[in-house]
């Protein structure tokens, strides 16, 4: 459950990150641990996410936090970059995984699979192409559910 002060935080972190030409990915406050540690993921949408640019993040974020005095307790604040996602969304993303394995989920079958595995090739407007033991795909992107890196495959 998304604790409730994480909208708050959001809506501060937003324009603290794109005056530094970063974007918030995701914000997690965790109160369970002692002191509560607020995490906040970033991504640099030009380039790979640096230590550099966590660090702006970070020092830039933390004096927008203490003056507006939302977190009323001490707290510890981790920016980090989110690492490698897991499901590709962004065009960026299917640019940067080209050729790697990958397994489509669509809500329909699609040649008679309703899960493909192969290596992304590229995506368009309309589909998204995958190499299956020399073959190109296209999958209609109307029907996918997601397209995921499959890590267990060459």
């Amino acid at each position: 459950m998304t604790h409730p002060l994480v909208p708050q935080i959001v809506d501060l972190a937003t324009p603290v990150a794109e005056d530094l030409e970063l974007e918030v990915v995701k914000v997690v406050f965790h109160t369970n641990q002692s002191p509560p540690v607020l995490r906040v993921d970033i991504r640099n949408p030009l380039t790979d996410t640096s230590l550099n640019d966590c660090e702006r993040m970070s020092r830039n974020l933390e004096a927008s936090l203490d003056a507006a005095s939302i977190i009323p307790d001490a707290y510890v604040l981790e920016v980090s970059s989110p690492g490698i996602p897991q499901q590709l969304q962004t065009d960026r993303e299917f640019i940067s995984f080209k050729g790697f394995p990958v397994k489509i989920c669509t809500s329909s079958p699609h040649q008679g699979h309703s899960e493909l595995n192969g290596k992304l090739v590229r995506r368009d407007e309309k589909s998204v192409y995958l190499n299956k033991k020399g073959r190109v795909i296209e999958i209609p992107r109307s029907k996918i559910t997601y397209v995921q890196l499959d890590e267990e495959r060459d």
